[in-house]
């Protein structure tokens, strides 16, 4: 599925008013009328956010957002809340919601919104790319240029390397070569900021 704000409301009347609205300012959207169907359709692989009801019959929104979270949905959460609402608002976020707004909702302030989670959900998922073609390049290593690379992450000399694992120098310097080849750096502080994205 393409990135969008996936919007989940019981009410047809706000879920139009939302699609209405993002369509109005190019934000691609979707609707659902439950948390239940939404929950029933969702996978790991969709892009973009949720702007979630924090009331509605059935599951409730904090209820949906529960699901999620256990489920490692990564995507940025939005409440929409009445009055009443806002202390379990502040506590979703404090779970790790992206954001709320309060009913009647300014539309401005929640495209605004809206844009800032879609943003936030893209630089995520080209940050998760990286560090996937990374652990591709370290997986190309054999057992012996692991080993040396991790000494040389460490920060330890070619002389050291070769005492260390009882190899000669020039052995050293073959390795070196090779991984970084297959990693795609050029000195070794380019290699430690690698291992570390991958970490990260």
């Amino acid at each position: 599925m393409n990135p969008c704000a996936h919007i989940i409301d019981d009410d047809e009347a706000i879920r139009d008013a939302l699609e209405w609205l993002f369509k109005s300012r190019k934000l691609p959207s979707t609707t659902w009328d439950s948390a239940e169907a939404f929950l029933a359709e969702w996978t790991p692989e969709w892009r973009g956010c949720i702007v979630l009801d924090i009331r509605m019959h059935g599951m409730s929104g904090l209820e949906c957002f529960d699901t999620l979270t256990a489920r490692g949905c990564k995507l940025p959460l939005i409440f929409i809340t009445g009055h009443g609402d806002v202390p379990m608002a502040v506590s979703a976020l404090k779970k790790g919601a992206f954001d709320f707004v309060e009913k009647p909702f300014d539309d401005t302030e929640l495209v605004a919104i809206v844009t800032r989670a879609l943003e936030l959900d893209n630089e995520r998922r080209r940050s998760e790319d990286v560090r996937e073609d990374i652990r591709r390049r370290l997986a190309l290593l054999t057992a012996r240029e692991q080993e040396v690379m991790q000494h040389i992450v460490e920060g330890k000399y070619n002389k050291v390397i070769a005492d260390t694992l009882n190899i000669s120098m020039r052995t050293v310097e073959a390795h070196r070569s090779k991984i970084f080849e297959k990693m795609g750096v050029r000195s070794a502080v380019e290699l430690v900021q690698l291992v570390r994205d991958a970490e990260t």
